[in-house]
């Protein structure tokens, strides 16, 4: 007899789950699965992390301590809102020796017909990754022929010189900050730029 562990979910304290429970409870009463825990978020969103969702979290906890043979849930979006995000759920408890039940979809990991779905999920959720990789290549592509730039911008020499002055004046970075109209994170790399400079400074008179 399988140990069976619910999975219900509801994105809003309007809705409830209530009824996701009845009909995984009929599931496993007819497959002869033992309902050792109901896991339940109720009021958060799919697209939340395993962080923010208390019942997902615990779900996964037992599955690693192996209380639990079987996930049942009553559709793939009450677990996550894509389908990579189901294919590594599928991966990390079938690596426990657990299997998992979509009501929805008709999924049943621990028939024949069951694992090879997971197979060609895999197979479609790498696809996805190719593609949204692909989108993303392609949109830097045309940003960068508009002139768009990437990465840190480049400060001019004039801006830097006016950082460097307003530093060895005994300004405090976010004073420098403000009054050349730099972030702080540069005021600070410059800062420590000159830092080096006369510490190399020191070191070399040291030695003559």
């Amino acid at each position: 007899m399988k140990r069976c562990g619910l999975y219900v979910r509801c994105s809003t304290d309007q809705q409830t789950v209530e009824n996701q429970i009845r009909i995984l409870t009929d599931v496993a009463e007819k497959a002869g699965w033992t309902i050792v825990r109901v896991f339940e978020d109720a009021g958060i969103s799919g697209a939340k992390g395993r962080d923010q969702r208390p019942g997902y979290d615990a779900l996964l906890k037992a599955v690693h301590r192996r209380e639990v043979d079987i996930v049942a849930a009553y559709a793939v979006d009450r677990l996550g809102r894509s389908l990579t995000d189901l294919v590594a759920f599928l991966g990390d408890i079938q690596a426990r020796g657990c299997d998992l039940y979509l009501h929805q979809q008709s999924v049943d990991t621990s028939t024949p017909s069951g694992r090879m779905l997971f197979q060609m999920l895999a197979v479609f959720s790498e696809f996805e990754r190719e593609l949204i990789r692909g989108r993303v290549r392609a949109g830097l592509a045309r940003a960068r022929a508009k002139g768009v730039q990437f990465g840190r911008p480049t400060l001019s020499p004039d801006r830097v010189e006016r950082v460097e002055k307003a530093l060895k004046d005994g300004q405090s970075i976010r004073a420098v900050a403000r009054a050349t109209g730099t972030s702080t994170a540069s005021v600070q790399r410059i800062k420590r730029s000159m830092l080096t400079v006369e510490e190399d400074r020191l070191e070399s008179v040291a030695h003559v």
